[in-house]
């Protein structure tokens, strides 16, 4: 046990004790950037519900219709490996902050749209800059993170975002009789609020600076040979799957045709899930910090795996409901590890932004993939399937982190330096 000075705690003895006040404060830049994100998904949250009904009014199918949705994704993925670039040459501030400025603009361009095509290119755009502050959010988040508090950082991170998303349907009925234009007009301004409040809190901040120039540059090459971070790009594609791709596009239609329940218990499913992944996402990810990241992700995952076969397998409301819980909660036990397990890999000095973006990429590219594939085994073999093989999923992903070594207090990845790549910025979430 390392000694503190005289004055820091009055007696060695209340070492512990100091240690734990001492790493209980945050920089205040973590709770500016944990406040912007809780706005951007309670926005998201607003403009989802009504995105493809407002798409509907200017007379196009329903395909048609939900093509918005899918083109923003796309954009998402197609953009984040040159976001990656961008956050290597001018830093993850100055990338942050354009990337909510061009969600906001397009996103309050969508409430003066006067045709289909109109919306579409506009909805684009903000996929485009919703890739670039998502990337760069992840990035400032490592940077500005203490190290013995990545976890935790994590944790609140994902949980702000949480909170957002379940607010924003609620917030988004409030404003139900202002018209289907209205709720991308309030979220166009409250993203520019957002970006208002970060520009002026984290223009002169040195944690949220960039690296410096010199400094050592992070590739995917390089962490490629870390098979802790390979580890972390199979579990988060497993995310994307299952959490996001099986659990929107799937869980709704398995409980009314499955189950026989009308729409109102769909939502309350998704609700359950939700209670639980933020019961659990703020505790594991001080958990992470305590125990490392190893013991939270090969359980969180395994569970989760289980819990989610055991959703097809069900045809009780009250077992389904049960697991959703389960999965949810799990769910929420390996994501803060998962993050911090990326950080403690780049490090918070080096520039890592195609590592960050690769990473992040591989979320969207399972969200992707999952929605489609599950839908497909559902309609030509069962749902009970669909589940199985997202279980399965996510089980291969706990298994890959059996064979990882653990990355908390481990050295940053080892860097070569590279030659500068461009002049640096100031200065991570949707």
């Amino acid at each position: 046990m390392s000694s503190v000075t005289e004055g820091d705690c009055g007696r060695e003895e209340q070492t512990d004790n100091c240690t734990t006040r001492q790493k209980a404060k945050l920089p205040g830049e973590v709770w500016v950037l944990i406040a912007a994100n809780a706005v951007i998904a309670l926005g998201y949250g607003v403009v989802a519900p009504v995105l493809p009904q407002y798409a509907r009014d200017f007379g196009v199918s329903i395909s048609a219709a939900t093509f918005v949705i899918t083109a923003f994704a796309l954009m998402r993925l197609c953009a984040a490996p040159a976001s990656g670039v961008f956050v290597q040459k001018l830093g993850e501030r100055r990338v942050y902050l354009t990337g909510l400025l061009i969600v906001a603009v397009s996103t309050g361009a969508c409430a003066f749209a006067q045709t289909y095509w109109q919306l579409l290119v506009f909805r684009s755009l903000g996929g485009f800059g919703s890739a670039m502050f998502t990337v760069s959010s992840l990035g400032l988040m490592i940077r500005i993170s203490p190290e013995d508090a990545r976890g935790r950082v994590a944790g609140m991170f994902s949980s702000a975002f949480l909170v957002g998303s379940v607010g924003g349907p609620v917030l988004g009925a409030l404003t139900a009789g202002l018209g289907l234009s209205a709720p991308f007009a309030i979220y166009g301004v409250a993203l520019l609020v957002a970006a208002a409040v970060v520009w002026v809190s984290l223009r002169h901040s040195p944690l949220a600076a960039p690296a410096e120039r010199d400094g050592p540059t992070v590739t995917v090459r390089t962490v490629l040979r870390n098979r802790a971070y390979l580890a972390a790009m199979f579990s988060n594609f497993a995310t994307g799957w299952s959490v996001f791709g099986l659990r929107v596009a799937l869980v709704p239609l398995f409980v009314t045709e499955v189950l026989d329940q009308g729409p109102r218990m769909a939502g309350l499913a998704l609700a359950v899930f939700a209670i639980g992944n933020v019961a659990a996402v703020i505790p594991s990810g001080h958990l992470s910090d305590r125990v490392g990241r190893r013991v939270p992700l090969i359980t969180g995952l395994a569970v989760s795996g289980v819990a989610t076969l055991l959703v097809g397998l069900t045809s009780s409301l009250t077992l389904f409901m049960a697991a959703a819980f389960v999965a949810g909660a799990a769910a929420g036990v390996f994501s803060s590890p998962q993050q911090a397990a990326v950080a403690d890999i780049v490090g918070s000095k080096a520039r890592a932004g195609t590592a960050v973006a690769a990473y992040q990429m591989m979320a969207d590219v399972g969200s992707i993939i999952g929605s489609l594939a599950v839908g497909q085994i559902a309609q030509y073999v069962s749902f009970g399937s669909a589940f199985v093989i997202s279980g399965v999923i996510l089980l291969i992903a706990a298994l890959g982190w059996v064979f990882a070594p653990e990355t908390r207090g481990m050295a940053a990845q080892d860097h070569t330096p590279a030659r500068p790549l461009g002049p640096e910025a100031g200065g991570e979430l949707p």
